[in-house]
């Protein structure tokens, strides 16, 4: 009988990792195939976590603990209903998410022995026998990473890091000290005591790829211009990059090397994107954009070099409708030969209509559209249209 390798099995569960119903009911079949699932699932245990399973996990992770160390806790109970697991799960996350442990934390009903079971958790998943690629952390967080034993063999590979602008300095430093490697950095910016160790961070990574700015409504505007200028460092290197409102910088036009940008406004801004006059993205293959100004909208797509293949745009600011739209369709159809993907808003206008019309037929890979019409809009005169459109 035919025997797929371990390896190959492998390769199958990991595409189906996001479907937990199927991994869970393969778990029994065989010895084998636990032992190829359970690294798998316990990747990234946070991800699916719902907060009335909180508890269940609680007591799994406490249940890594000796019998003696839950003797003196005096967690009696966890010693009969949760032995010594048979696996070491703990072992197999590389995903060390700190907003969800401190969440989980708060379910263990002995409040009076909270700050206890944090530091023996924290201690159960830093050590010399852990490591991890991504890395989540609150802005409450206030453990100095750095000086737990095995804390570079914890985070040394670190790929990934989520965390607030306003961490504690002692936590910054750590950060310094361990993560070099951070390819993906996710960063929300506080409106006040943003940490200037975020910078120093940032200066310090050697290939920093993918950028997500999520940022206050009210922000710190010189931390913000500081934050910008230390990411320009890694123009060479950074691909995609995300933010949620205007920049203070020519940040978007120093990233020539992007594939990617997501760029999102506020509706109250009536401020100009004076930053994009000049911007240059020859290489960019995805462009999702959010209440910004139609100018801007028009740059972004004119700065480009024909190889956009999906753009999804909404609400688009200070658009004249009788003219800004056809001016946007068209000069999608002019810039964008390759284009996959489209979501666009349209009104009803004659001459919108014909542009996009247009549009339909020169954008010969277009294969998804995503149309959003005003109130008012003659849906039946677009389906006229449509049959053009050959995906």
């Amino acid at each position: 009988m035919f025997k797929l390798s371990d390896d190959v099995i492998f390769i199958i569960f990991e595409e189906l990792q996001d479907d937990k119903n199927i991994l869970f009911s393969c778990l029994t079949v065989n010895k084998v195939w636990c032992k190829i699932i359970l690294p798998i699932l316990w990747k990234n245990p946070w991800k699916t976590l719902k907060k009335k399973q909180d508890k269940l996990l609680l007591n799994i992770i406490l249940s890594h603990l000796s019998d003696e160390k839950k003797m003196e806790l005096e967690l009696d109970s966890l010693t009969d209903l949760y032995r010594k697991p048979l696996f070491d799960y703990i072992s197999f996350c590389r995903h060390l998410n700190f907003n969800k442990i401190e969440r989980m934390i708060k379910s263990f009903q002995e409040k009076s022995k909270l700050s206890i079971i944090e530091n023996e958790i924290i201690n159960l998943f830093v050590n010399e026998n852990r490591y991890y690629t991504h890395l989540y952390i609150s802005y409450q967080f206030a453990y100095q990473l750095h000086l737990f034993p095995g804390a570079k063999s914890c985070f040394s590979r670190i790929q990934y890091l989520n965390c607030s602008t306003s961490i504690k300095n002692e936590l910054s430093d750590g950060l310094i000290k361990l993560c070099k490697s951070i390819k993906v950095l996710d960063l929300f910016i506080e409106a006040l005591n943003n940490n200037d160790g975020i910078i120093r961070l940032i200066r310090g990574q050697r290939n920093l790829s993918k950028i997500c700015l999520t940022t206050h409504s009210y922000s710190d505007v010189y931390f913000c211009i500081a934050l910008e200028n230390s990411l320009i460092e890694h123009v060479n290197t950074v691909q995609y990059f995300k933010l949620t409102k205007r920049p203070s910088t020519k940040i978007i036009s120093s990233f020539v090397n992007l594939r990617g940008l997501e760029v999102s406004g506020c509706l109250n801004d009536v401020l100009e994107w004076n930053y994009l006059d000049d911007v240059s993205l020859p290489y960019l293959e995805i462009l999702r954009v959010s209440k910004i100004p139609f100018n801007a909208l028009i740059s972004l797509i004119e700065s480009t070099n024909g190889l956009l293949t999906e753009i999804k745009t909404n609400t688009i600011l200070n658009v004249n409708v009788l003219n800004d739209e056809r001016i946007i369709t068209k000069v999608i159809h002019q810039k964008c030969p390759k284009l996959q993907y489209l979501k666009i808003m349209l009104t009803h206008n004659d001459n919108n209509l014909s542009e996009f019309e247009s549009l339909l037929i020169k954008c010969h890979y277009l294969d998804g559209l995503f149309i959003t019409g005003n109130v008012g809009f003659d849906w039946d005169e677009l389906f006229v249209i449509l049959p053009v459109w050959n995906p």
